[in-house]
C-alpha cells in the first residue's frame, strides 16, 4: 500500500489518523512540526502528505511553498485545518495542494480523499527545472520582467547569449499555462505544416540557429510567415549576432534578420550568481526525486562555493557539477570539500587563457583581467580579502574593478 506522511502538532490527531490509515493497510510516518516534516521529506518521497495549516514553528502554507520552490512537491498534498477559510483553501490549491480537509475530519471523507489523492497522477513525475520561482538577482529578475512584456507580442523573438545557458528555460517563460511548447532543432526535419499544428497556440523554440543546416533553414523560412495564422510564437536562440551567423555558420541573412525582429540578451550565469544556490538545490532535487541517486542535500558552505564560482560553461556546467556531486559524494550532506574536488577535476592545470591578438588593446586587456579575477574568485571561494591580497589591489579598487568587468562581488568578510 501507500506511504503516507501525517504532519500535525496535535498528538491526538496524529495518533488517530495514523491508526485509521494503518488499519487501511498504509505505512504511516508522523511529524509534529514543519521542521520534522522537512527532514522526513529530504530522506524519502511519501505517496501522500496530510498537512496541517496551523503549526507553531512554520505554518503548512509556508511549508507547501518551500516544497514547491525546491522541487519537492512531487506528491499529492492534502491540507487540514480546524478553522480554515475559503481564501486559505484557494491559496493552498494554487500553490499545489490537491484538496482541503476541515477538522474534525469525518472518517468517510478522509478515506475518500486519500483514495482519490493516491489515484492522482499529476504530481507523480519528477520536478522539471524552471526559472519561474527564481529571481533573487537583479539580472534574472530583469530578464523575467522583459520576457513577461515580450510575451504580449506575437513577433518572432531571438534570444542571444553565451553557450550553455539552457535558453529553453527562458523561452518557457513566454508560454501561457497549458499551451504547447515544442523545443528541438530536430523538429524542423518534420513536415512544417504538421509542426505548426502541434505548436498551435503556443511556442516553437529553435535551440541554436548556428547549428542549422540549409534544409532546416528552408523549413524555418516556410514556417515563419504562417506561424502567426496558427497563433504560433517563433522563438530562437543564437550565441552570435545575425552577421556572424551568416559569415561563420552559413545562415541566410534575410531569415536571420526576420527571426531577430525582437531580440533579448540573456544574462550569463555569473551575472545572476545569487540564484546559483537555488538552482543547484533544484537540480539536486530533480535527481533525488527521480530516484537516480541517493538522498542528498547541499551544505551551506558548499552552496557558497557554488555561488562564487565563475561558471564559464553556464547552466550546463552547473548541471554537470551537481550531477557529479550527487553521484560521487560519500555522505548525504554534500560538503565544501566535495565541491572543491569537483572543481579540481574540471580544472586544466597550467592552462593559460587564450590571448586575443586580434582584439584592440583595451578589449584584450579586459578579457585577460576577467579570466584572471574569475580564477582568483573561484580559488579563494569568493573571499574578497584573500583576492585583494593575492592580486595586490586595495579592497575598494578591487570592488570597482570587479563591477566594471561584470563579475560577482564575493564575500565581504572571512568565514
Amino acid at each position: 500500500m501507500a506511504q503516507i506522511l501525517v504532519v500535525d502538532d496535535e498528538v491526538g490527531i496524529r495518533e488517530l489518523l495514523s491508526e485509521i490509515l494503518s488499519d487501511e493497510g498504509h505505512q504511516v510516518m508522523v511529524a509534529e512540526s514543519a521542521g520534522d516534516a522537512r527532514r522526513l521529506r529530504e530522506r524519502a518521497r511519501p505517496d501522500l502528505v496530510l498537512l496541517d495549516i496551523w503549526m507553531p514553528d512554520t505554518d503548512g502554507i509556508t511549508l507547501l511553498k518551500e516544497w514547491a520552490a525546491s522541487g519537492q512537491l512531487t506528491m499529492p498534498v492534502v491540507m487540514m485545518s480546524g478553522h480554515g477559510t475559503i481564501e486559505t483553501a484557494v491559496e493552498a490549491t494554487r500553490i499545489g495542494a490537491l484538496d482541503f480537509l476541515e477538522k474534525p475530519i469525518a472518517l468517510q471523507r478522509l478515506l475518500n480523499t486519500v483514495k482519490r489523492a493516491l489515484r492522482n497522477p499529476e504530481t507523480a513525475a519528477a520536478p522539471q527545472l524552471a526559472l519561474a520561482a527564481l529571481g533573487r538577482s537583479t539580472a534574472l529578475a530583469d530578464a523575467k520582467k522583459r520576457l513577461a512584456q515580450l510575451a504580449q507580442s506575437a513577433a518572432p523573438l531571438m534570444l542571444r547569449g553565451e553557450r550553455g545557458m539552457r535558453p529553453e528555460l527562458f523561452a518557457r517563460l513566454l508560454v501561457a499555462p497549458g499551451a504547447p511548447f515544442l523545443a528541438s532543432a530536430e523538429l524542423l526535419a518534420e513536415a512544417p505544416s504538421e509542426l505548426l499544428g502541434k505548436a498551435a497556440g503556443g511556442v516553437l523554440f529553435v535551440a541554436d540557429l548556428s547549428r542549422l543546416g540549409r534544409p532546416e533553414q528552408r523549413n524555418l523560412e516556410f514556417l515563419l510567415p504562417r506561424a502567426e495564422k496558427q497563433k504560433v510564437r517563433l522563438v530562437s536562440f543564437s550565441p552570435v549576432d545575425v552577421r556572424s551567423l551568416a559569415e561563420k555558420h552559413d545562415f541566410d541573412v534575410e531569415l536571420g534578420t526576420r527571426l531577430a525582429e525582437l531580440t533579448l540578451r540573456l544574462p550569463a550565469l555569473r551575472e545572476f550568481a545569487e540564484d546559483v544556490p537555488d538552482l543547484a538545490s533544484l537540480m539536486l532535487a530533480q535527481l533525488v526525486e527521480a530516484r537516480v541517486c541517493p538522498p542528498r542535500r547541499l551544505a551551506i558552505a558548499a552552496l557558497n562555493a557554488l555561488r562564487h564560482y565563475p561558471w564559464p560553461g553556464n547552466l550546463a556546467e552547473l548541471e554537470s557539477v551537481v550531477k557529479d556531486l550527487a553521484f560521487t559524494s560519500l555522505e548525504e550532506e554534500i560538503q565544501l570539500e566535495d565541491v572543491e574536488r569537483a572543481f579540481a577535476a574540471r580544472a586544466a592545470p597550467g592552462a593559460l587563457p587564450e590571448v586575443a591578438f586580434d582584439r584592440p588593446y583595451r578589449e584584450a586587456r579586459e578579457a585577460f583581467e576577467r579570466v584572471y579575477f574569475e580564477h582568483l574568485l573561484a580559488r579563494e571561494h569568493g573571499s574578497m580579502s584573500r583576492v585583494a591580497e593575492r592580486s595586490g589591489l586595495e579592497r575598494t579598487h578591487l570592488y570597482r574593478k570587479l563591477k566594471a568587468l561584470g563579475l560577482p562581488v564575493g564575500r565581504r568578510e572571512e568565514s
